[in-house]
């Protein structure tokens, strides 16, 4: 029988692979304005080749059968098409999903569609023009506009669900809440309001806290209602649906309801490193490096799967550690 206290024994399927460690936004929780970031060069990012050799050799043998893109920006990242249209036609491949900033996807949400992405979710921190510029970090000209139009085309070509990503940061955006959730009054997206986190920006986090799922649930709740409902996705929101709304509401509450036992996803960085876990880098592992110096793709696979292996295990600690962890990169170096 298994103890009470076990590692939990989720299937490990899902990878989050980086493109780029770059953005053309500068989210206040994400890089803190006047940051010195050293990214990786060029040079130094697994080619297409690479990840999908990695892919074909490495993880899919080992069972994994989800893949998400993400970045930094992963629309930086050139040949992202014919990527995801690589990745898309592998056989094994169930499930293909990418996360933007949206300010590139009017032009390419219908390639993108076309190439077989499965499904897109969109970080769209603010309804206003003015307080999304401030946390984008970015001055001059609003990129509000850009991004709206890039969620429109999105939802126009036919991806579904549609998720919104809403980073919830006292005093800044907090306010907008209700509107946010309105979005999905009359549109089928999918709308996730996300704890914001000491990851990137631990200034700011310490200078204005965060704010808890419950807190943010109850006050919907209280303008509308609230009941459980359903998405298509592999992530860990709790989801729920105001009565009569086409579209759903997402909470992810890994500030208050650590989930690490039920994390079933492996990170991949731009450079290459391999890590089992957000925020805690024990046990990486530099695929890059030792695939150019020759390491033989079963000995890759080999490592790969012991820590794979160790995952539940490195879940579990972090559980009883309440989810504290030690980590040096920021989120879009990780790869979020």
């Amino acid at each position: 029988m298994t103890a009470p206290n076990a590692p939990s024994a989720n299937r490990i399927d899902y990878l989050r692979i980086s493109l780029i460690d770059r953005c053309n936004f500068q989210c206040v929780y994400c890089m803190p304005e006047g940051a010195d970031l050293q990214y990786a060069l060029r040079e130094h990012w697994l080619t297409h080749d690479e990840i999908l050799l990695l892919l074909r050799e490495v993880f899919i043998p080992l069972g994994f059968t989800r893949f998400r893109l993400t970045g930094g920006e992963p629309l930086l990242r050139p040949g992202i098409v014919e990527l995801v249209s690589a990745i898309a036609r592998l056989p094994q491949t169930e499930d293909l999903a990418l996360t933007t900033n949206g300010f590139r996807l009017k032009k390419l949400a219908q390639p993108l569609y076309d190439a077989g992405l499965s499904r897109i979710n969109i970080s769209l921190d603010s309804l206003n023009p003015d307080t999304f510029q401030k946390i984008i970090g970015k001055r001059g000209q609003s990129q509000w506009q850009d991004v709206w139009q890039g969620i429109q085309s999105a939802h126009r070509v036919g991806f579904s669900p549609l998720k919104l990503n809403v980073v919830v940061i006292p005093g800044i955006n907090d306010h907008e809440v209700p509107d946010l959730a309105a979005l999905t009054l009359d549109q089928e997206w999918h709308v996730r309001f996300i704890e914001f986190m000491p990851i990137g920006n631990s200034d700011l986090f310490d200078h204005k806290g965060w704010i808890d799922s419950e807190t943010i649930r109850t006050q919907i709740s209280e303008k509308w209602g609230l009941s459980k409902g359903q998405v298509k996705g592999n992530g860990p929101a709790d989801v729920f649906r105001i009565p009569g709304a086409k579209g759903t509401l997402g909470f992810i509450s890994q500030m208050s309801e650590c989930f690490c036992d039920r994390c079933n996803r492996m990170r991949l960085s731009a450079d290459g490193l391999l890590r089992p876990c957000l925020l805690n880098e024990t046990g990486q592992i530099d695929l890059r490096t030792s695939l150019r110096s020759g390491t033989s793709l079963t000995t890759l696979r080999d490592q790969v799967g012991v820590l794979v292996n160790q995952k539940p295990e490195i879940n579990f600690k972090m559980r009883e550690s309440g989810a504290t962890g030690a980590y040096s990169r920021t989120m879009s170096q990780i790869g979020g």
